[in-house]
């Protein structure tokens, strides 16, 4: 090796090491960082996060992928919730409320709960290919409520994030839904041109959306500066599908850079500074639960959601819309959006929040859906019960 390939090497060495060194305490210093905050008092330390389930109901979508799906409440309750979680997460997503909202609404056992996992998501089947699209999972919702609410009967959607956007194709595709009953004495004309399905299903009363969209995603700007968004923005949908294809050393990567996955996820997510630790982690342990290759193949169906033309038939029935003042992913500007094209809703905005309400203020959503369900529900007094 002559002397001249030697300095290189040296010098490559020392900016190695000294990259090393960099790297080390950087390292140190975010493990210190991460120590703080998982050092503070945390209310939540002891919550039995993913530990509430139900009775296990077995649901098909109608391309034969299996979709995970829980009832909490009696089957003879008048209303029934339907949830419905958002992208990279899965039902526990709303632990809060299935814990708390049985119980403080009067007469719980007026109140029927069920909670569902996305095609890929949580413990459901995995999707075919080009089926994760929001179109898929408003047909998928369809079929839990086909198989969990009796026909006719009332119902409440939930949605979080993408759920809400399912709930949004579900009106778009299903309007019948969010119509009357059919009088059930009423013979059809020989010559109606009515859907036959009409009448087999449910009825929805009544729609919360928290931290959604209606479309114009691609706006988001993740609270980047502008000038790196325009960077960011081009090259995302290619990066993902580059990182799919590679979905079992992306993940390996994931699982070892736990604290790198908090300090992120706390960023991105929340706005509270003082929020559990416990709940970040909870959070970051159900993303990192969803494959990166699944991750990749929702990214093009969010940026290119367009749902505004449904809010109509949203609008047919109370709409309570939630939305957080320092949403990173789903800005508050999209939830009053939405508020503002619907003639019978009520707008929650939490100034100081993120992207999952559900979790960072719980009784801010449940008591917001207990109105709802108030609302929707008259109490036994008004119905002679």
């Amino acid at each position: 090796m002559d002397a001249k390939h030697k300095r290189r090497m040296g010098v490559a060495g020392a900016v190695a090491g000294l990259g090393a060194a960099g790297v080390g305490a950087a390292v140190g210093i975010r493990h210190l960082a991460v120590g703080r905050v998982r050092l503070r008092p945390d209310p939540d330390a002891a919550e039995p996060f993913g530990g509430l389930r139900g009775r296990l109901l077995a649901v098909t979508a109608a391309d034969g992928v299996p979709l995970h799906v829980e009832v909490d409440g009696p089957d003879d309750a008048p209303l029934t919730v339907v949830f419905c979680h958002g992208y990279t997460l899965n039902q526990d997503v709303w632990h809060y409320q299935r814990r708390d909202l049985a119980a403080k609404t009067a007469g719980g056992d007026r109140l029927r709960m069920v909670f569902w996992d996305q095609r890929s998501h949580g413990r459901s089947g995995r999707g075919g290919s080009g089926s994760a699209t929001i179109d898929q999972t408003g047909d998928d919702l369809y079929e839990v409520l086909r198989a969990t609410v009796r026909p006719g009967a009332p119902v409440i959607l939930a949605g979080h994030s993408m759920g809400g956007m399912s709930i949004m194709a579900l009106a778009e595709r299903h309007p019948e839904l969010f119509e009357d009953a059919p009088d059930a004495d009423a013979a059809p004309a020989a010559d109606s041109d009515a859907d036959p399905d009409v009448g087999a299903v449910c009825r929805v009363r009544g729609v919360m959306l928290v931290n959604t969209s209606g479309g114009d995603l691609a706006e988001m700007t993740l609270g980047l500066p502008s000038p790196l968004v325009k960077v960011v923005r081009p090259i995302a949908p290619s990066a993902l599908r580059g990182l799919g294809r590679q979905a079992w050393m992306v993940d390996r990567a994931r699982g070892l850079g736990a604290d790198v996955a908090f300090v992120v996820t706390r960023h991105m997510a929340f706005a509270d500074k003082r929020v559990s630790p416990t709940v970040v982690d909870f959070l970051e342990q159900m993303i990192r639960a969803t494959p990166i290759d699944v991750i990749a193949e929702y990214y093009p169906a969010l940026m290119a959601h367009d749902k505004a033309a449904a809010l109509a038939t949203l609008g047919r029935v109370p709409v309570l819309v939630l939305a957080g003042g320092r949403d990173r992913l789903t800005p508050a500007e999209h939830g009053r959006r939405i508020a503002e094209a619907l003639p019978d809703a009520e707008l929650v905005e939490v100034d100081e929040a993120g992207h999952v309400l559900p979790l960072e203020y719980p009784g801010v959503v449940t008591g917001s859906l207990r109105r709802l369900v108030d609302r929707v529900l008259p109490g036994p007094e008004e119905h002679g019960a």
